[in-house]
């Protein structure tokens, strides 16, 4: 097939991962493979075009320059002859029934989330995923990366006869144990040997809910005053300041440790003892808890999305919003055996949730649609 996905941009962030790796496997295939961005640049960008995955920026001048990136991909579309448009995320996916038209490619959809609230948004997002609401049943194929996900978008009236679920995946060979590296960042983050380290690994963002991880973090160190807290990511520079201004309030300023996301991010995931993943609403398929999980990290989380189907018995699943219970799940997984629920997290995620799954799954929803399309329009 020859297949052209279009994302916002390629900086790093789990949809973007989901789809580098998706591309990448299509690639590897066989399949004729094109990545579109109305924004160029970014980390996963280069790594597409180092793996032979070209990437086309749409050059795209602002936020309200529609005409001009619908034209670019018009004429993408015209030039690559794609049999799929694969849409990431609400305003790409309405891009593709712009640009598609009528006898053109099959319309994918791609939804990463679950329930939102809106009220932490701004109008924009608000109008953009009002307009997939109404424009949902033009798409060929919806796919949703959890069965969360699914629920909510089908009961704001996306088509649940084409709305299907395709778990994210995780690169195994690469998010694997590194013990040399785990050494190395605990010491360039000044972790004394043996202090429990407990991490959160996502953007700065309020469906993360990092201030119910902070305030769970302060009750940690009330029982382990040897703790530390690690907070990967980055986000709006008065949402960071304000975390970081109740770190201080709580007591904890001076064992939290701050950190810019990176791409290569094994060697931190190595070096925590417990992930937490703390979201209150939206999250469909964490790709943080899994990748931890593939780095034998086992994980506290909220049950939201499909948290508590990818943690499975190996880590703690408890309600959204409640530091109180949050720090005590995470107490509770510092006295197991954490190398043994690690390895137990590892085989969970290799068995189910490997990038061969993800890229099989995804041939399977598209080669019937592919077919679909061609019969109607012969």
């Amino acid at each position: 097939m020859r297949i052209c996905f279009l994302i916002r941009s390629l900086g790093i962030g789990g949809a973007e991962r989901q789809l580098s790796l998706l591309a990448t496997g299509l690639h590897h295939r066989g399949h004729d493979v094109t990545v579109c961005v109305t924004y160029a640049g970014g980390a996963m960008a280069a790594e597409l075009e180092a793996r032979g995955v070209p990437v086309v920026a749409l050059q795209k001048r602002s936020r309200w320059d529609l005409t001009g990136v619908v034209a670019s991909l018009r004429r993408m579309v015209r030039e690559r002859a794609p049999d799929v448009l694969h849409g990431y995320m609400p305003t790409s996916n309405l891009l593709t029934l712009l640009a598609a038209g009528a006898g053109g490619p099959a319309v994918v959809w791609g939804v990463r989330a679950s329930h939102l609230d809106w009220g932490a948004y701004d109008w924009m997002a608000r109008a953009s995923f009002e307009a997939t609401r109404r424009f949902a049943s033009r798409a060929d194929l919806v796919i949703a990366n959890s069965e969360a996900g699914r629920r909510f978008h089908v009961a704001q009236g996306y088509p649940a006869e084409r709305t299907i679920v395709v778990p994210n995946g995780v690169d195994t060979a690469r998010h694997c144990r590194d013990e040399p590296g785990r050494v190395r960042q605990r010491a360039a983050w000044g972790v004394p040997d043996g202090a429990p380290l407990v991490g959160l690994v996502g953007r700065l963002d309020p469906m993360k809910d990092h201030a119910t991880f902070l305030r769970a973090c302060a009750r940690v160190a009330a029982a382990r005053p040897d703790a530390r807290f690690v907070c990967v990511g980055d986000g709006p520079a008065p949402f960071s300041a304000a975390l970081r201004a109740l770190a201080g309030d709580l007591g904890i300023a001076a064992q939290t440790i701050w950190v810019e996301p990176r791409t290569e991010v094994t060697a931190m995931y190595s070096a925590l003892d417990v992930h937490v993943s703390a979201s209150c609403f939206g999250e469909g398929f964490s790709n943080a808890i899994a990748e931890a999980m593939a780095c034998e990290v086992p994980s506290v989380t909220t049950d939201v999305g499909d948290a508590a189907t990818v943690v499975g018995s190996t880590g703690r699943v408890v309600p959204p919003r409640e530091p109180a219970l949050l720090a005590d799940a995470v107490l509770a997984l510092l006295a197991t055996d954490l190398p043994a629920l690690g390895r137990d997290a590892r085989a969970r995620v290799v068995r189910e949730f490997g990038v061969d799954q993800l890229v099989s799954r995804t041939l399977a929803a598209l080669e019937p649609v592919v077919a679909g399309r061609a019969r109607r329009t012969a």
